[in-house]
Order: C-alpha cells, then sequence, then structure tokens
C-alpha cells in the first residue's frame, strides 16, 4: 500500500468518523 493511498484512506475516515466512514475504518 502506498502512502499517498493511505493517506487517502485516513483523510475519508477521520472526515467521515460516523457511519461509512467507521465502516471504511474496520474494513482496513
Amino acid at each position: 500500500m502506498t502512502s499517498e493511498l493511505l493517506a487517502g484512506k485516513t483523510a475519508l475516515v477521520t472526515g467521515s468518523s460516523r457511519g461509512i466512514g467507521r465502516a471504511i475504518a474496520i474494513a482496513f
């Protein structure tokens, strides 16, 4: 996993700490 991809996922999780963001955090 590249740092860019990881940063993008982190931004998504941080921006949406509830609902879908939580699902993404659990998935990864």
